[in-house]
């Protein structure tokens, strides 16, 4: 039974009459004849009686009408709900953030995605770097927006922009006098970073390792809103990407270009390494790709 043999049953059920059903569907007398010969073929028996006066339908094709009008209305609520999705008119799509992207840069971009596409649903998980990660990998949600995975082979990651790690201090600070600080000097002041196993926390102590820089910590937390504001309260200092310069400052700390060394690693919108996207989600990728600009620094930070 196919789309093409149901809607010539009803145009002659709904008409009893193969002229008339002829016109509404564009077919020759013949060829209806032989689709409606198909169907009754495929199901096993006559759906009308068919004189040289008149058309009925037998007990089977009372029967038929009723479901041949829901299969048919299905059908042409998901033809048409499928067009929609493709011509992106209509769809829904998972995106998982860390925070400091989606507390900074996420809400304009999604702004300018919903100008383009109102009728695109789009939620979003402010997770932890690690969980981005994980979301995207066991398919709970189609895009992510993290730091660029040491091991990324399942994933695929289309890089954004290279982010610097800069340092935050008190707004009282006498640090704050300075251009910019090198790691030896801002950890002569106590420090506060994020709890492992943070990808933060991680990345600086290897890094300050791999200089021969010991990483003492005195304060920890699971958010760095809460770290900026120990350090806005005075209880010292810590580094952060720079994507959160805005909001270290809104906490009421302040930013400073930090080297010696530059810590920096590349922020990237995550999608897993197979399968294919759905439209929604290419679309959302296509505006991150071409409206993330990377975090603007202090002007002293050229020259470090």
């Amino acid at each position: 039974m196919t789309v093409k043999q149901l809607r010539a049953f009803l145009a002659v059920a709904q008409t009893l009459s193969f002229t008339q059903a002829c016109e509404r569907l564009h077919l020759s007398q013949p060829a209806l004849s032989l689709t409606i010969k198909g169907l009754e073929e495929a199901l096993g028996g006559r759906l009308l009686n068919r004189s040289t006066r008149s058309v009925r339908l037998t007990p089977e094709g009372e029967s038929l009408l009723p479901l041949a009008k829901r299969l048919l209305a299905d059908w042409d609520n998901t033809e048409e709900m499928l067009r929609q999705r493709f011509t992106l008119q209509l769809g829904s799509v998972a995106v998982a953030a860390m925070p400091s992207f989606a507390g900074n840069q996420l809400p304009s971009l999604l702004a300018s995605f919903r100008r383009r596409h109102p009728g695109i649903n789009v939620t979003v998980h402010d997770v932890i770097n690690e969980e981005v990660i994980d979301m995207v990998r066991q398919g709970r949600v189609e895009l992510g927006i993290a730091f660029e995975p040491e091991a990324s082979e399942t994933l695929q990651v289309d890089p954004l922009f290279m982010d610097r790690f800069v340092a935050v201090v008190p707004a009282d600070s006498e640090l704050t006098a300075c251009q910019g600080l090198d790691w030896p000097r801002l950890l002569t002041q106590d420090f506060i970073t994020l709890q492992r196993p943070s990808t933060v926390r991680r990345m600086l102590e290897r890094r300050l390792g791999d200089a021969g820089i010991s990483l003492a910590v005195a304060f920890e937390s699971h958010q760095l809103t809460t770290v900026g504001r120990m350090v806005a309260d005075g209880l010292g200092v810590s580094a952060v990407p720079s994507l959160c310069i805005e909001q270290m400052h809104e906490l009421g700390a302040r930013c400073l270009p930090l080297h010696s060394p530059i810590i920096e690693r590349t922020v990237g919108v995550l999608s897993p390494g197979t399968g294919e996207l759905s439209m929604a989600a290419q679309a959302l990728r296509d505006v991150l790709r071409d409206g993330v600009a990377p975090p603007a620094l202090a002007p002293s930070d050229a020259r470090l």
